[in-house]
């Protein structure tokens, strides 16, 4: 009995010859030249990367488009090359099927079906457009006319080409969930009060941190200049900062306590300031400046101008309340948190992601920094408000941070009255992968290993293992168990208006 082949096949098959004849009659010109050209800069995704590369130029929506093309013409790629060209062989063009001038040598000896060119240009102008439209539409052209050049130089057949595409089409539409766009921050809100206007300082008393991240010895020269009347108290290395922001805050006619230093310093500054009802102005002395960003006094001019104006606002505090020493006679320490408080490896992220910031930017480097963090860390067991958990990291912020997911950068609100919890666990089968796998793909806030909610309460507990803990960047070492809660609306700060 004679073999017949696939009536599909055949059908095909008749289908490429005919269209392949019809760019075959076409005229030879500079088109050839331009068409071998397209098709050889695309070759193992040159074109697509060198595309990338600039558009990573241009922060926000430009630079995600770029990531998304280059994650799903990753995929599609892999997708291409090692299954189907596998499970698919077939003979590519001959050379009598084209005129000698068209026909590029060397062509390749992997299979001809699917078009892995096509399928990388198709994924990465519709992974780019699916963030950001109008560019999806700009990279059209390139991407047919890179599939249509593996049909022209005799590459490919034209099903070959179609095939490839739909893949790359695909491709782009499965990881659109990866690196989601994230939705937008809310706009900043101000609980806005009243506070004593201090015109060239006058009633504002200073404490100046000399191990601050941004101390210099021009600074407390800089700031009698902007505040000539204010009292300002410069506290060495060797004294006890407590009592000397106690002491500032206790000067003489001071109806606003000022603090220029790190988060910590700022944190007990805010102590003092909200024991004696009087208003504090955070000027930016600290290596990252946290608070002071988010107050909007990010720039000693900012500073200034509210300090001047007497423009302030109301904001939450967090209590911190940690037991260390033995279980039956625990010592107690009573902190506030003005930012966030960590657990586990999270200060070591947060390193990581600062160093890198400058160089990759925000997104790119919370990616990288996760990834050194957390391939060789190793989970904590933790009981969380009475369940218990093997951890990465427990966060909590005091106020709602965004974005969403692992690497909470911005607070737009100051007095919305709840903790920021985050839990990112080890509870689940294939923890170590699985959480590497949802930076990969910017999935963190949504994967199951993640733990979003807010509460105005909070315990951890070590289980008699001592834990470290960071309440605002400073470390306690030896803690047993920590308890969080909010104050609402307990600290007046300066703020301006505009």
């Amino acid at each position: 009995m004679q073999n017949r082949r696939p009536k599909g096949r055949s059908w095909i098959s008749r289908l490429d010859r005919y269209l392949l004849g019809h760019v075959s009659s076409l005229p030879g010109g500079n088109h050839d030249t331009f068409f071998r050209r397209l098709s050889a800069s695309a070759t193992q995704g040159k074109l697509w990367m060198g595309t990338a590369a600039v558009l990573a130029l241009f922060p926000g929506k430009t630079r995600r488009a770029a990531l998304h093309g280059l994650i799903a013409q990753g995929v599609a790629s892999a997708v291409t090359n090692v299954v189907f060209k596998t499970l698919l062989p077939r003979a590519r063009p001959l050379p009598e099927h084209l005129p000698v001038f068209r026909f590029v040598h060397p062509q390749p000896t992997s299979s001809s079906m699917p078009s892995g060119h096509s399928a990388s240009a198709v994924a990465f102008a519709v992974g780019a457009g699916l963030v950001r439209p109008a560019l999806g539409f700009a990279l059209a052209p390139a991407a047919m006319g890179v599939a249509y050049s593996r049909v022209h130089t005799g590459a490919h057949w034209p099903s070959d080409v179609l095939f490839g595409s739909a893949l790359g089409a695909g491709a782009a539409l499965v990881t659109r969930h990866w690196w989601p766009v994230r939705p937008p921050i809310p706009q900043t809100m101000r609980a806005w009060t009243s506070a004593p206007a201090l015109p060239d300082g006058e009633g504002l008393s200073i404490v100046v941190n000399t191990l601050g991240g941004s101390f210099k010895e021009e600074t407390a020269s800089a700031l009698r200049k902007v505040f000539p009347k204010a009292h300002i108290n410069t506290v060495q290395p060797e004294e006890d900062l407590v009592q000397r922001i106690s002491a500032t805050a206790d000067f003489p006619g001071t109806r606003a306590l000022g603090v220029w230093g790190g988060d910590g310093t700022v944190g007990a500054a805010a102590a003092a300031a909200v024991e004696r009802s009087i208003p504090l102005l955070v000027l930016p002395g600290g290596t990252l400046n946290h608070f002071a960003r988010d107050a909007g006094t990010g720039s000693l001019k900012d500073a200034v101008e509210a300090a001047t104006k007497g423009e302030a606002a109301l904001a939450d505090i967090g209590v911190v309340t940690a037991e260390r020493g033995l279980a039956g006679n625990p010592e107690v320490s009573e902190l506030v948190m003005l930012n966030t408080s960590s657990v586990g490896l999270y200060p070591n992220f947060v390193r990581r992601r600062e160093h890198l910031q400058p160089a990759l930017g925000k997104p790119l480097a919370g990616v990288v920094a996760m990834f050194r963090t957390f391939a060789a860390g190793t989970p904590i067991t933790l009981t969380v408000d009475g369940l218990r958990h093997k951890v990465w990291i427990a966060y909590l912020g005091r106020g709602r941070y965004y974005p969403r997911d692992h690497a909470p950068l911005l607070r737009p609100v100051m007095d919305d009255g709840v903790l920021d919890v985050r839990l990112i666990t080890a509870d689940e089968p294939f923890a170590r992968l699985r959480l590497l796998w949802s930076v990969l793909t910017g999935t963190v806030g949504s994967s199951g290993i993640t733990h979003l909610r807010e509460a105005t309460e909070a315990r951890i507990d070590a289980g008699g293992a001592p834990m470290a803990l960071a309440v605002d960047g400073e470390a306690l070492a030896g803690v047993r168990s920590v308890a969080y809660s909010v104050r609402p609306k307990a600290l007046r700060y300066y703020s301006p208006r505009r």
